[in-house]
């Protein structure tokens, strides 16, 4: 072998010997900080929790395995409790917070906690904390000594770790995957409310001797992020899911956004009501691109109150359906269920200053029991702004008022601008509403006419279709002005032997010769008001009440009034004696005839 060759082969060999011997020294030593740092490390866990919240919480857990070089460890079994005997404690000396905390997982674990730094700075600099599938309970109680105060903890954290360390911080702290149970202890019988497969994120945790006057910081944090993928609740009544799919929340700029929320029946039309045992309205619900702004978080976890500023609901479907060939509900009515009023029955306490709806479509549908057919009017393509939509006591003193501005398309065609008021603090269901419907044609509204009222529109125009009503728990009562032309109808009934609806014609007739107006205003070019008392029955709801003030409305104006209706069936009475009279007088014709012949 060449000279220079063995030199090299010699140094190469050297070389390799020297790497070797380092990285079993650097090892060895790992080892033995890896080992000593376990106590010094799982001592600082326990009493840094313990100290930093007041003595509230303890850590426990079975192992602790670390990584010096990596600057990690992991946890396992972990157990996160409170104190119940210091949390009284705290709550004689007004110190205590709104919420406890218990958590449990099989692991946490501690990425890059520059161990080195600890040792040298007193500063414990962790980058990531990750509980991974933890089991969080959150036990909500308000106190009166934390209204009102600043999203901070009550005492800085500091004062209780300073004397040993001069920071701690944490640049993310990561729940993956957790299951997340809330307990109102607010009420009288709490209740457990559960989320799976939660992801909240909290960003920057700094305790230091600036942190704590930082307003920039909630609860010594810079943001928290929250995500949630998919969701399903089943109703305590076992009729609907609740379903939301794919929930973002970000406290720094306020802002939710929720991709799809959905309310489905499990029962299609005609079964949901038989499965609950009367008519019963089934509602079918999809809402898609939902968002919040300037929601308030700090306020929300403390007395899970949700303020927001505003939000949008864009595309998406509200269809209700009734079949009221089923019995009634009976005794059990639905008074004190208009939309204000299962506002203010929510149990948890919300404002959100403006919603702006873009393209919903609204349906009500309804089986008719002596039609036997589904008659269905809609109103699509609704946009428009709900303000002041709350069930807070103090708000609604200040504006007792929800008003909902909307504009449609009735049953695609009729532009409609509609206006709600809601008195949020009626104690008898307050509202009223009032619109103007303007250009379509009548036979459109054959769609329910026909199948609810027994009335066909043969042709027809409308001008416009202007109401003002005013509205409680037992009625309401109004005006409606009906501008139309060229008005023609025809009466119909069930012909269960053709199985479908026919013509009355002799009654169609007089309808129009006696009863129908076919136009307003009529030739002296005087528009004529219909005054509407509508009583309502106490198991129909909200969306049946004002379709039905309307349709009396409609009805009156055109001439179809229960007087007019009583006289065409007192002419119908009158023909049938006459024709009757006239048919015995044939018989008896033909039996002088016969008798005449047998002779």
């Amino acid at each position: 072998m060449p000279e220079k060759k063995r030199h090299r082969y010699r140094f190469i060999k050297w070389a390799a010997w020297i790497l070797l011997i380092l990285a079993a020294i650097l090892a060895s030593i790992a080892w033995f900080l890896n080992v000593k740092s376990r106590p010094l490390l799982t001592s600082q866990i326990k009493t840094l929790l313990y100290k930093s919240t007041d003595s509230l919480y303890t850590i426990t857990f079975t192992k602790v395995s670390t990584n010096i070089l990596t600057g990690s460890a992991t946890l396992q079994n972990v157990k996160i409790t409170p104190d119940t005997i210091r949390y009284k404690q705290l709550v004689a000396l007004k110190r205590a917070p709104n919420n406890l905390y218990q958590v449990s997982l099989k692991k946490l674990v501690v990425n890059h906690f520059h161990p080195f730094i600890l040792y040298r700075e007193q500063k414990l600099q962790i980058e990531d904390v990750l509980f991974d599938k933890p089991e969080v309970y959150m036990i909500n109680k308000q106190l009166d000594f934390n209204e009102n105060r600043a999203p901070r903890p009550i005492q800085s954290p500091y004062t209780f770790i300073s004397k040993s360390l001069k920071e701690f911080s944490i640049k993310n702290i990561r729940f993956r995957d957790a299951s997340f149970n809330y307990i109102n202890k607010n009420v009288t019988k709490p209740e457990v409310f559960s989320i799976d497969d939660l992801n909240i994120t909290l960003v920057d945790l700094l305790v230091d001797s600036t942190s704590f006057e930082d307003t920039k910081r909630f609860y010594l944090l810079k943001d928290v992020i929250i995500n949630l993928k998919d969701y399903k609740y089943p109703t305590p009544d076992k009729m609907y899911n609740l379903k939301l799919s794919q929930l973002d929340f970000r406290a720094s700029t306020g802002r939710l956004r929720v991709n799809k929320f959905a309310v489905e029946p499990l029962y299609d039309e005609m079964k949901f009501g038989e499965v609950a045992g009367y008519a019963k309205d089934r509602f079918s619900i999809l809402m898609n691109n939902i968002s919040l702004s300037g929601i308030n978080l700090p306020l929300y976890i403390s007395r899970q109150e949700l303020r927001a500023k505003e939000m949008t609901i864009a595309n998406g479907f509200v269809a209700v359906f009734n079949n009221n060939s089923l019995p009634d509900r009976g005794k059990v009515s639905r008074i004190g269920k208009y939309p204000h009023q299962l506002l203010q029955s929510l149990g948890a306490p919300i404002l959100v200053d403006k919603i702006k709806l873009k393209d919903i479509d609204i349906s009500y549908a309804v089986y008719n029991k002596e039609s036997q057919q589904r008659g269905r009017i809609s109103f699509e393509h609704t946009s428009g702004i709900i303000s002041n939509a709350t069930n807070i006591a103090a708000v609604k003193v200040k504006n007792p008022i929800m008003e909902a501005k909307l504009n449609t398309y009735l049953l695609g065609q009729g532009k409609l601008d509609v206006d709600f008021k809601f008195d949020l603090a009626a104690n008898t269901g307050n509202f009223s509403y009032s619109g103007i419907l303007q250009n379509f044609n009548a036979r459109v509204l054959n769609q329910i006419t026909k199948p609810l009222g027994l009335v066909r529109i043969n042709r027809g125009n409308v001008d416009k279709l202007k109401f003002d009503f005013k509205a409680d728990d037992f009625g309401t009562k109004g005006t409606v002005d009906f501008s139309y032309f060229d008005l023609s109808v025809a009466l119909m009934k069930n012909d269960p032997e053709k199985d479908h609806l026919v013509k009355r014609g002799l009654l169609s007739f007089l309808a129009n010769a006696l009863i129908i107006k076919a136009e307003n205003p009529g030739p002296n070019e005087k528009l004529i008001s219909e005054n509407v008392v509508y009583e309502r029955p106490a198991n129909t709801s909200f969306f049946n009440m004002i379709w039905k003030s309307l349709f009396v409305g409609i009805k009156h104006s055109v001439g179809i009034t229960e007087e007019k209706q009583a006289k065409i069936r007192s002419h119908i009475a009158t023909f049938k004696a006459i024709k009757e009279s006239r048919e015995l007088r044939r018989q008896k014709r033909i039996e002088r005839q016969k008798l005449k012949e047998n002779r």
